[in-house]
């Protein structure tokens, strides 16, 4: 289908940007990519008066060293992401989940903030940003700085954020997991498939124990989950099957996946655990 008329703007700064917003409260929407929103235009789901373009602006792009974490700019794309020395090095769970985001066009052009803000449940990102314990840099208009969100905070429910109307998501910022071990495991029928369920697991290990484990999961529920009480129960358990196995099998218990063509809430619940022995013995290796 063709979307409905609009018009296009790109601005020239954040606080331009935001202005547009506030001026255009009930007609305009921001795009980076467009990966994700210009499916819903032209499906008609949406039909802004306005399209506000914050591709091009400088402030948003980048993948930069912080010291205890790496920043990743609103602009950056998740191409950027796999070819940034600095993700592989620190952050190899958000690498590793990336790598199987849809195919190299999508990869050139969509965002990784992007996505967190179009929060779909079935994406890839949200549950190794949870994992990873990240934090939303969030800009209001006339605000001097961006203020923190922290992601355990963020994903509010089916396609809604923290992030309010005339408000912008400039950045995230990831702590680092130097060392970690970490593993995505996806599951589709088909290459290039949203995610029916997804794994995010990182752990770091002493020896052949687990010292300490993250666990995020993809499309279990209306939005990005934690399994902290299966990340509890790794701590101090030897990285061997026999070990995992019951804990893992837990993951699913609390969640509320959704039932459709792919599968019902209960295959989901038992194939999560499945996946999430896989992806922490993977993540335990190394």
């Amino acid at each position: 289908m063709i979307p409905s008329q609009f018009d296009y703007v790109a601005p020239t700064s954040v606080q331009e940007a935001l202005t547009l917003l506030s001026e255009n409260p009930d007609g305009a929407k921001l795009m980076a990519g467009g990966q994700s929103l210009l499916p819903v235009l032209r499906m008609r789901l949406n039909a802004p008066e306005l399209v506000i373009d914050i591709s091009g602006l400088e402030e948003l792009k980048g993948i930069t060293d912080e010291g205890d974490a790496i920043r990743i700019g609103a602009a950056a794309t998740y191409q950027d992401v796999l070819e940034s020395g600095l993700v592989r090095e620190h952050l190899r769970l958000l690498h590793q989940a990336v790598e199987t985001i849809a195919d190299p066009q999508i990869r050139h052009r969509g965002t990784i903030c992007g996505a967190l803000a179009h929060a779909d449940p079935a994406g890839d990102v949200g549950a190794p940003v949870l994992a990873l314990d990240a934090t939303m840099m969030v800009q209001s208009r006339g605000v001097v700085g961006p203020h923190p969100v922290p992601a355990s905070e963020f994903f509010v429910d089916l396609f809604e954020t923290a992030v309010g109307e005339n408000e912008l998501l400039t950045e995230v910022r990831l702590p680092k997991h130097t060392g970690w071990g970490s593993h995505y495991e996806k599951f589709v029928r088909v290459s290039h498939q949203w995610a029916i369920l997804g794994i995010a697991a990182t752990v770091r290990t002493e020896g052949s124990t687990i010292a300490e484990a993250r666990v995020g999961l993809t499309n279990m529920g209306s939005t990005p989950l934690r399994a902290r009480a299966v990340e509890q129960a790794l701590v101090g358990q030897p990285a061997t099957e026999e070990a995992l196995a019951e804990i893992c099998a837990q993951v699913g218990e609390g969640t509320d996946p959704p039932s459709d063509l792919n599968g019902q809430a209960d295959y989901r619940r038992h194939v999560a655990g499945v996946l999430t022995r896989r992806a922490v013995l993977a993540a335990a290796a190394g």
